[in-house]
C-alpha cells in the first residue's frame, strides 16, 4: 500500500538521487524536474505525495502535470498533462478549473510556477532580439572537401554530356551504319524529342492555308499555248545545232589541209589496218625541215 509518510521518511534520513545539500546556507534543494518549488521538504516532495501537480514548459508551450493515487499501479499512466493556453488569464482558470477540488497551497504554488515560466520567457525574447549576429564554427576541412567532390561531379557530368553529345552527333551523320548500341533510355529520349518534332512540323503544315487559282475552265488553252512554245524550243536547239555541226567541219577540213602541206606523206606498210571506225580526231602540230635550216 502507497504510504506517504514512510516514502518522505526514506528519503528525507536515507538517501534520494534527487537531494541537494547546501553548506552556506544551510538549505537542501530537489533536482527534480516535476518539484513544483525545487525545495527538498514533504510539501513539495513530488514522490511523497500520492497527489501532485505541477506545471513544465516544453518548447515555448506550457503544461499542466497531475499525479493521483488511483494511477499509481500504472507508472505508463501516472501523470496527467493538459496543454495550457497562451494567454496568461485564461491559463490561471485552467489551472482553476482542474485543481478546484486540491489543496489551496497546491493551486498557489502551480500559479507561481506558471507566473515565473512566463516572465522567463518573455526575457528569453528580449534577449534574442537584442542579439547581435551569431558566431557558427565553419569547418574548413569538410567545406573543402564537400566543394572537391562537387567539382568532380560536374567535370564528369560535362564529360558525360559531351560524349553523349558527340554520339549523337555521329548517328545523324549515320557513322555506325544500321546497328546502334546506345543506352535504351537515351535512346527512347531521342525518339521522343524527334516525334515532337515531327508533331510540330504537322501542326504547322496543317495550319497554313494557301489559295490557287481556278484551272478548271482554260485548261484546254493552257495545254494548247504549252505545246507551241514547246516546239518552238525544239526548232530553235535543232537551229543551234546545224550550226555547231557546220563549224567543227569547217575545222575539221582546215586542220587537214594544214597537214597536208606542212608534213611529207609516209608510206603505208603492207599488211597494216586502215583507220579505226570509231570517232576520228585530228592533231594539229609542226614540224621543222632539215633543209629549213
Amino acid at each position: 500500500m502507497h504510504n506517504d509518510e514512510t516514502l518522505w521518511h526514506c528519503l528525507n534520513h536515507d538517501f534520494c538521487s534527487f537531494k541537494v545539500k547546501m553548506k552556506a546556507p544551510k538549505q537542501n534543494f530537489c533536482r527534480s524536474k516535476h518539484n513544483v518549488t525545487g525545495l527538498c521538504n514533504k510539501v513539495s516532495c513530488p514522490l511523497a505525495n500520492s497527489q501532485y501537480a505541477t506545471v513544465l514548459e516544453e518548447e515555448g508551450v506550457s503544461y499542466l502535470y497531475m499525479k493521483t493515487v488511483e494511477r499509481a499501479h500504472s507508472p505508463k499512466n501516472l501523470w496527467e498533462r493538459v496543454k495550457l493556453s497562451r494567454n496568461y488569464l485564461q491559463a490561471l482558470e485552467q489551472i482553476s478549473k482542474h485543481l478546484e477540488y486540491w489543496p489551496d497551497h497546491m493551486i498557489n504554488r502551480c500559479k507561481q510556477r506558471l507566473t515565473k515560466i512566463r516572465q522567463m520567457m518573455i526575457r528569453m525574447r528580449k534577449l534574442s532580439m537584442r542579439e547581435g549576429p551569431r558566431l557558427v564554427p565553419i569547418k574548413k576541412k569538410t567545406e573543402r572537401r564537400e566543394r572537391q567532390r562537387e567539382l568532380k561531379a560536374e567535370a564528369a557530368a560535362k564529360v558525360d554530356l559531351a560524349i553523349e553529345k558527340e554520339l549523337l552527333e555521329r548517328l545523324k551523320q549515320g557513322t555506325y551504319g544500321d546497328i546502334y548500341n546506345f543506352p535504351q533510355k537515351q535512346f527512347d529520349s531521342i525518339l521522343e524529342k524527334e516525334g515532337e518534332a515531327e508533331q510540330e512540323e504537322e501542326d504547322e503544315d496543317e495550319s497554313e492555308t494557301e489559295f490557287v487559282e481556278d484551272m478548271g475552265e482554260d485548261d484546254d488553252e493552257l495545254d494548247g499555248e504549252e505545246l507551241e512554245d514547246e516546239a518552238e524550243v525544239e526548232r530553235v536547239e535543232m537551229q543551234d545545232l546545224d550550226l555547231e555541226m557546220n563549224k567543227l567541219q569547217d575545222l575539221e577540213d582546215l586542220g587537214s589541209g594544214r597537214l597536208n602541206s606542212t608534213r611529207p606523206k609516209k608510206k603505208r606498210r603492207a599488211g597494216s589496218a586502215g583507220p579505226s571506225a570509231g570517232p576520228r580526231v585530228e592533231l594539229e602540230y609542226e614540224e621543222e625541215l632539215e633543209g629549213a635550216r
